[in-house]
């Protein structure tokens, strides 16, 4: 059976919510203390980037914390529709502020 679905409508929820959380600025200065010291960020635009992708990311990886635990009580070893349900579930609920700041500019 192929997950393909649920793992583009998850990875579309993140992007969302990368880039466009209401928390921007605090994503960019984040960004920035955690990249800076190792990379030569010169350009603002670089720095606006690596925070949508820190933004995406973190919203994956902590939204996926809830299906991983589910996994673990049902003891499967594989990715079930149940758990990638799950995952995708999470995924929207974070991306929701995201959507509604997303709405509110499109003039929606």
């Amino acid at each position: 059976m192929s997950y393909q679905g649920y793992l583009i409508g998850i990875l579309g929820f993140g992007l969302i919510s990368g880039m466009f959380s209401p928390i921007i600025l605090p994503q960019a200065t984040a960004a920035i203390i955690l990249l800076a010291p190792s990379l030569l960020i010169s350009s603002p635009s670089v720095v606006i980037f690596l925070s949508y992708l820190l933004g995406s990311t973190l919203t994956i990886m902590i939204a996926g914390i809830p299906a991983a635990l589910y996994e673990r009580v049902t003891g499967s070893a594989e990715s079930t529709p149940t758990s990638l349900w799950i995952w995708l579930a999470c995924t929207a609920l974070m991306a929701l502020p995201a959507v509604i700041a997303f709405l509110q500019v499109g003039g929606f």
